[in-house]
């Protein structure tokens, strides 16, 4: 069954006191104001102004007027983010949101190490769902973590297994008022094709889907556990950066898995499955002192360098 509000906050833990990500949404106004009740003088609050749309000057207002009535500080950050070449202009807003977050949170409030985002059962669901249209791995179909840390931060998702809707009717049941963002009904964006479309299809087929369908990601999400942490005994016997030989002595799995491991974690990069396996192929033949190597991987190249692999 899903949770409600009440009960997804009795299971969240923050360390006192902490921050909540507001945009002025139904989402983020539930969260803040259901935190502000539960923990009064705890609760921070950052609103980040992209400065994309007409709307965002009335949005910041609205978060104002809101915390100021509850009594919780707010710290306001303008962001304009522009993305590079293949990146989509979503995934830099993003990154560029969450750098905001953590720049503000870090600044203001010396003593704040943990914020709480307010995605829900249903952003799980379209996340996942994206992942799967996009034929992503264990990492994508673990979709969002309710616990991460990143950028000197602990992230909480307290959220994940409320519906949407009912963070909605709670607001209402309290005659609590938030913004509508207009580009979240804008359907030339997939997430927005997939709420529109997709989700009212999957609750008239499957009423669960959304218990069921999380409960596939958190699946997945502890089985990419097991693989991390095989992938980090792979790189400590294959050394950083890799050793050829060395990497030559595993499956072909396993050296797609460590391979992986060493570009996300010391390079902050993630390879495309056609460069992983083009490199792969290309370790393979390094048989010779001569064997030259040097491809296109994640944002940068991987080249040969004597007898181990370095990216650049």
């Amino acid at each position: 069954m899903a949770q409600s509000l009440e009960q997804a906050l009795a299971d969240f833990s923050p360390g006192l006191p902490f921050a909540v990500a507001f945009s002025g949404g139904a989402d983020s106004t539930a969260l803040l104001l259901a935190c502000a009740l539960r923990w009064p003088g705890q609760v921070r609050a950052v609103h980040i102004h992209h400065g994309l749309q007409a709307a965002a000057d009335g949005f910041e207002a609205h978060c104002r007027a809101l915390c100021a009535q509850l009594g919780v500080p707010l710290a306001v950050r303008r962001v304009q983010a522009g993305h590079a070449p293949g990146q989509s202009p979503e995934d830099a807003a993003r990154l560029a949101r969450y750098r905001a977050l953590a720049e503000a949170v870090q600044s203001e409030w010396p003593d704040v190490g943990d914020v709480a985002l307010a995605q829900h059962a249903d952003d799980q669901v379209e996340t996942l769902l994206l992942a799967l249209s996009r034929g992503a791995g264990l990492p994508g179909l673990a979709s969002m973590p309710s616990r991460a840390e990143r950028l000197g931060l602990r992230w909480h998702r307290p959220l994940l297994g409320v519906p949407g809707r009912d963070l909605r009717a709670w607001l209402q049941m309290r005659g609590q008022a938030w913004v509508d963002d207009p580009t979240n009904t804008d359907e030339q964006f997939t997430r927005n094709r997939i709420r529109a479309r997709l989700l009212p299809a999957l609750a008239e087929a499957l009423p669960a889907f959304r218990e069921t369908f999380a409960r596939s990601a958190a699946h997945a999400a502890q089985a990419q556990e097991v693989l991390d942490e095989v992938a980090q005994q792979d790189l400590t016997v294959v050394g950083v950066p890799p050793d050829i030989r060395a990497l030559q002595q595993l499956s072909s799995a396993r050296q797609a898995l460590v391979l992986r491991h060493w570009l996300r974690r010391h390079h902050q990069t993630t390879p495309s499955t056609a460069q992983l396996n083009e490199l792969i192929r290309q370790i393979r033949a390094c048989t010779t002192r001569g064997h030259r190597l040097h491809l296109k991987v994640g944002s940068g190249h991987v080249t040969r360098q004597g007898g181990r692999l370095h990216w650049q």
